[in-house]
């Protein structure tokens, strides 16, 4: 009996599949229309129908275990004639009777069950919901308001640069872009454009008829437009209008050439040091320009050697082409033998990128980076820790001194009972390494004494009450002679390299004196203050910088020790005056307009030069131009705004401080209650 049992199940499913089915396509047809119609929202759409596919399935699996569930009970309830039997359609009859009562139950179903008992089976079980249309509704409604959104804010650069129509007798404009943008030339009727930079822009009439047409532009010019057209090379943002019609202004905004943008992604700091043990260093370079790159490359520079003998070896690497001309990314892992570094040497480098502008070319470099590669320790003679018996040189560096002055302090608390003698001995001759080392530093600011060659002179004047006798050859030599070989000026360092030399000497001096005074704990602190003063030393004793390109003018041999200096310009500057600042034609174009008269002669000339030279922003400026023009058309109202324009043009004016002289003589002193000056 399970194949009467399957038909029935097959025939209740059908009832609720048609009666399930309006409200599957209910929920589907408004997300259906936004994805046919909305073109801008259709992702939106997308995302929002695949919410409704998975509640369909959801629901066609929820109605057939349901149905596999309770077809029984449906059956009794809608057909009384069954007597609440139908439980026996779906078991299994192993008796007699129970296969006698099956067949009289097949017999009624085939007389009383018929497709409207099905349909009503469907309507009673399956009830109708508004949930998924709604949410339907409002996802279309939410694609719709993107869609929206989305035209409006692009119809208007659309419509700005959509040809329009051109009309016989009117002006209408030829626009031909510089070749190196790739933009294409166009022809539309008198309307706001947007144009690259140095575009060529020509006004034009078709089948011209009555008097010859005229533009006039922003700046005050006027063109003639004849059977050549007018031309003009823009620049900069400006507006024009036809002459003789309805006055309406139109605008051309110039989209300026950008210069190339150079980013240096890695490293990621100025000065990178590498380790030690470095074998590669990755540079990864990245440009971008507007339009093109036609020359990129990167600059290095070897910097080798310490002192005064450093070398450098200049290298120029091209950087290869992308296939987007706008761009050049190149990232290179670099080994340091293709770079040429060794230990301790320096690599210096920059990018420079120019884009295809053929006559204003605009080349951008990149500030300049550092690859560092540090030297071993052991061969810098105040960086080693080697001990001294290794060391082949009788000079001992600073950190030998500290590691023996450490060593000392050590044995002193592990033997509380050594030898005073030898505790003197270690301390004095740790004291003797420390004022030979001063004496080899102090030699770089011109020190030529001995150890101990300075005491003499000063035990001398303590002898003299600390002061030369008056009149003695000592004192007329202080007080009015000039010593050439100061120790301070004998040496060509920058006077901060000095201080820090200086500063170096000092410490070693305190360090030496507490050696001297078998005292060596307390002359660790002042060894270390020295150490770090001699690594700055080393860290700055090299300098990078750009090689200028300047270069003097020859001399003219025929004027050369002749005395002839007609033409010289004196190394004084003249005083300058108050007007400088504020040009008086301006000055009286702001007071006149205040007023309601006649205004000064080529007023427009000098308020369209004031607002050009500055207001640096274009759409100001071009306000600022309609100002002059409306004034200049006759607009009493306007000279309010016009006026505003200009006295803000001079707000940020520089303030000129000027001296006045002024005579002092007796008879003003007296006047003014001043005593005479004796």
């Amino acid at each position: 009996m399970h194949g009467e049992a399957d038909t029935l199940r097959r025939h209740l499913w059908a009832a609720v599949l048609r009666r399930r089915l309006p409200q599957w396509l209910a929920a589907l047809v408004p997300l259906a229309a936004a994805l046919v119609l909305l073109h801008a929202a259709r992702p939106l759409v997308v995302a929002a129908m695949l919410p409704w596919a998975a509640w369909l399935a959801i629901d066609i699996h929820r109605w057939r275990q349901r149905i596999k569930r309770e077809w029984t009970s449906w059956l009794n309830a809608a057909v009384p004639a069954l007597e609440d039997s139908s439980t026996l359609l779906a078991a299994d009859a192993t008796t007699a009777i129970a296969r006698l009562q099956q067949q009289r139950l097949q017999a009624r179903l085939a007389a009383v069950l018929g497709e409207d008992d099905y349909r009503r089976i469907a309507r009673n079980r399956v009830r109708m919901s508004i949930l998924p249309i709604l949410l339907s509704l409002a996802a279309a409604g939410a694609a719709w308001g993107y869609h929206g959104k989305q035209t409006t804010t692009s119809a208007p650069a659309a419509n700005s640069q959509a040809p329009k129509p051109i009309i016989d007798g009117e002006i209408y404009l030829r626009v031909t872009p510089p070749v190196y943008t790739g933009a294409k030339p166009f022809e539309t009727a008198a309307r706001d454009i947007q144009v690259p930079q140095f575009s060529e822009v020509r006004w034009c009439v078709r089948n011209p008829s009555g008097a010859q047409p005229a533009v006039e532009l922003g700046d005050g010019a006027s063109l003639p437009v004849t059977e050549a057209c007018a031309t003009k090379r823009v620049e900069e943002s400006m507006f024009w209008r036809a002459r003789g019609k309805n006055g309406t202004r139109y605008n051309i905004r110039v989209t300026p050439d950008q210069a190339p943008q150079v980013t240096i992604v890695e490293p990621n700091e100025l000065i990178h040091i590498l380790s030690k043990d470095a074998k590669t260093a990755q540079i990864s370079i990245s440009a971008r320009d507007d339009y093109a790159i036609v020359r990129a490359s990167l600059h290095m520079t070897l910097a080798r050697g310490s002192g005064e003998n450093i070398r450098f070896t200049d290298r120029e690497v091209p950087l290869p082409q992308s296939a987007d001309p706008k761009t050049r990314d190149w990232k290179k892992q670099w080994t340091l033998a293709e770079l040429g570094m060794e230990p301790g040497d320096e690599l210096y480098f920059f990018v420079r990128a120019t884009d295809n502008s053929p006559d204003n070319p605009h080349t951008t470099q990149s500030p300049t980076y550092t690859l560092r590669l540090p030297a071993p320790e052991a061969e810098s003679l105040d960086a080693t820790a080697l001990p001294s018996l290794s060391k082949p040189e009788n000079l001992r560096s600073q950190r030998q001194i500290i590691i023996d002055t450490e060593q000392l302090v050590a044995d002193m608390q592990a033997h509380p009972n050594m030898p005073a003698a030898t505790v003197r001995s270690r301390s004095e001759a740790i004291a003797s390494d420390q004022a030979t080392l001063r004496l080899r530093y102090g030699q770089f600011l011109g020190e030529e004494s001995s150890l101990f060659g300075d005491e003499h002179d000063h035990e001398g004047e303590e002898h003299h009450g600390g002061k030369a006798a008056f009149g003695s050859e000592m004192s007329v030599v202080k007080e009015f002679g000039h010593a050439h070989d100061q120790e301070d000026n004998a040496t060509i360092f920058d006077p901060k390299t000095k201080a820090i030399l200086k500063r170096a000497l000092s410490a070693m001096w305190d360090a030496e004196k507490s050696l001297r005074a078998i005292s060596p704990k307390p002359a660790l602190p002042p060894e270390y203050k020295a150490l770090d003063a001699i690594k700055e030393l080393q860290a700055a004793e090299r300098i990078y910088l750009h090689r200028t390109a300047f270069v003097p003018p020859a001399l003219k041999e025929e004027k050369r020790m002749s005395g002839d200096i007609v033409g010289v310009l004196s190394y004084k500057r003249a005083q300058g005056t108050a007007g400088d600042t504020v040009p008086a034609e301006v000055r009286e174009l702001v007071q006149a307009l205040s007023q309601e008269g006649a205004l000064p002669a080529l007023w427009s000339k000098a308020a369209r030069d004031t607002i050009a030279a500055r207001i640096t922003d274009q759409e100001l400026k071009l306000s600022a131009l309609r100002a002059v023009q409306d004034v200049q058309d006759g607009c009493v109202a306007c000279r309010g705004e016009l006026r505003a324009w200009l006295r803000g043009t001079l707000t940020d004016a520089p303030v000129l401080l000027q001296a006045r002289s002024s005579t002092d003589t007796p008879f003003r002193q007296a006047w003014s209650g001043k005593e005479p000056s004796k």
